[in-house]
């Protein structure tokens, strides 16, 4: 199961941290020590890797099955915790499962057993029941993001599966937002809190737009052409709302992209890449993208609809101000539409000033070919800046995944490239090259 089994100390060097924040300070040694945990800290804050330090440090290295089962709500969460567990290089293997991808994929990974396993709860329980993996070894459950993973539609699933764990010594419950009730099933006896949820130290500023039509859609493109160029999320409630609002950007050629949850995996993910590389200035998103995706600061989000629950209200605002950054939430609604009591009250925002929008500078290049082919994000900037004659500040973002990798380059240059360097040889493999 294990190659070489590195230490904490060398597992941060790996990722270039040379100092831990007090969140992580504090929570490693209890989650190490204590066996029921629930920490509670604002999105960005690191509590993937305030769970994983501990976690990794209590493995046996002679045990050949799952040890710990790490249980989230969404896909983009999995392949998030994943990706930061693979990038420490702890020399163990770490695997995710979850919907929206072939379970014969997660078989051929289940067949060589890691010793963390991450799934949603539905995929987890559909493995369970078919017998792909042993639980009699699995001493750890973590529930990331636990308050949505409880929610109505999953609390079946996760009894189901709490029931299946025999053998649990330790659970570790992780939230970015208080006071929710944890059921039964889960068994948290006594447990140990760590709080790092203070509202008052945010640096977030609430602005309201009303909007004097119900559509809105004006009042948003006041806000978008005030805002300027800066990246930001726009929230709506229902996949229908979003097809519309995408129209209207469309037709006053505001660049975007579309994330919800009846979109294909592969293409939410290209969504995402898309928005952190620059080629999509604006996510146009359901509540699903207010959580467990990887995204960076943001300076602004916008509530186009307002949220049904305080919860996802706070999510959503999670997107930006993180971190001792500073940051606005637009509300936006309708002068007859009613309020909330969980929304606070905001002043107006003036969004009668106009900042020209910059033209679309990236554009994102597929390529087909990744790691699995031993290809490496040097050899592709190798390859744009060699063969491309581009210059390294032409060159963006590149994102290498298992089977394909993405890069940034400048829009008007994309076209070019994509048909220069088409069927170029990285490593050993001949890769297409595309316009995504």
């Amino acid at each position: 199961m294990a190659n070489t089994i590195r230490s904490q100390v060398e597992i941060l060097q790996k990722l270039n941290i040379h100092e831990l924040n007090p969140m992580q300070k504090e929570a490693i040694p209890v989650i190490k020590n204590k066996p029921n945990i629930i920490l509670l800290s604002p999105t960005g804050t690191g509590k993937t890797l305030a769970f994983l330090l501990p976690i990794i440090d209590l493995l046996d290295a002679d045990c050949n099955e799952i040890q710990v089962l790490i249980l989230v709500p969404s896909r983009e969460l999995a392949i998030q915790i994943e990706q930061v567990a693979r990038n420490m290089g702890s020399g163990y293997k770490i695997n995710a499962v979850y919907g929206g991808r072939a379970t014969s994929k997660d078989k051929i990974e289940l067949k060589h057993t890691p010793a963390i396993l991450i799934g949603t709860p539905g995929r987890v329980a559909d493995h369970l029941r078919q017998e792909r993996f042993s639980t009699a070894n699995i001493k750890t459950l973590v529930l990331d993001e636990f308050d949505k993973s409880l929610e109505v539609g999953f609390e079946e699933e996760m009894k189901n599966i709490t029931y299946l764990l025999p053998n649990l010594s330790k659970r570790i419950l992780t939230s970015a937002t208080q006071g929710v009730k944890i059921p039964g099933f889960v068994k948290l006896e006594q447990p140990t809190i760590i709080n790092y949820i203070k509202e008052e130290d945010s640096k977030l500023v609430y602005k309201m737009v009303v909007s004097p039509t119900k559509d809105k859609l004006g009042s948003l493109l006041k806000i978008l052409n005030h805002i300027g160029n800066d990246p930001g999320i726009i929230f709506c409630n229902l996949k229908k709302d979003i097809q519309e609002v995408s129209s209207f950007l469309d037709h006053n050629k505001i660049n975007h992209g579309t994330f919800h949850g009846d979109m294909e995996q592969k293409d939410r993910e290209r969504s995402l890449i898309k928005f952190r590389n620059g080629t999509h200035q604006i996510l146009l998103a359901t509540d699903l993208a207010a959580r467990g995706i990887d995204i960076a600061e943001l300076k602004f989000i916008i509530h186009y609809q307002l949220p049904y629950s305080k919860e996802e209200f706070t999510h959503r605002n999670g997107r930006t101000a993180r971190v001792n950054k500073e940051g606005t939430a637009y509300i936006v609604k309708w002068e007859e539409e009613p309020v909330q009591d969980f929304i606070p009250e905001a002043d107006l925002a003036d969004v009668t000033t106009k900042v020209t929008h910059k033209k679309q500078y990236w554009e994102t290049l597929f390529i087909s070919g990744g790691r699995k082919d031993k290809i490496s994000k040097g050899d592709i900037a190798g390859l744009f800046l060699k063969q491309g004659n581009l210059t390294k500040k032409q060159l963006g973002i590149i994102e290498l995944k298992q089977d394909c990798a993405f890069v940034a380059v400048p829009f008007t240059m994309a076209k070019e490239l994509a048909g220069a360097l088409n069927n170029s040889r990285l490593k050993k493999k001949k890769v297409r090259i595309t316009i995504l």
